[in-house]
């Protein structure tokens, strides 16, 4: 019994409580490629979370030379549970635009809405298993 107590707290909290940190898959888009983004404390204030474009694919496959590479995704995201995310902004590569954002995190799966005035559109991303 105190080998699962010590996995356990060895564990980090995220992983547990299927947190949003780590990296999640976006829906592919209308020609097949999509994107991985990974999610942790901003870099000018820790205190939200953003998701930065980690990889980018295409149809054919991996595109490491894609110009959004690094780049924020979703920004000032904040959170009371760890799981309903408000307050933040998401921007879309493909047309340039900057919208209102929520993010749920339930285990494995992230609903993502971005919105402009009343009109929303939801993502469904999954988690991106890590190691191996």
């Amino acid at each position: 019994m105190r080998p699962l107590i010590l996995a356990l707290a060895l564990t980090p909290l995220p992983a547990i409580a299927g947190g949003i940190d780590g990296v999640w898959k976006t829906n592919s888009n209308d020609k097949g490629g999509y994107l991985e983004v990974t999610f942790g404390p901003c870099a000018t204030d820790k205190a939200k979370t953003c998701g930065v474009i980690s990889k980018a694919f295409s149809k054919a496959g991996e595109n490491p030379k894609s110009r959004n590479i690094g780049k924020d995704l979703l920004t000032g995201l904040t959170s009371k549970d760890g799981k309903s995310f408000t307050g933040g902004k998401i921007w879309d590569p493909e047309n340039g635009g900057t919208y209102d954002a929520t993010v749920t995190v339930s285990g494995d799966k992230m609903d993502v809405d971005g919105c402009l005035s009343i009109f929303c559109e939801d993502k469904h991303w999954t988690r991106v298993e890590q190691g191996g």
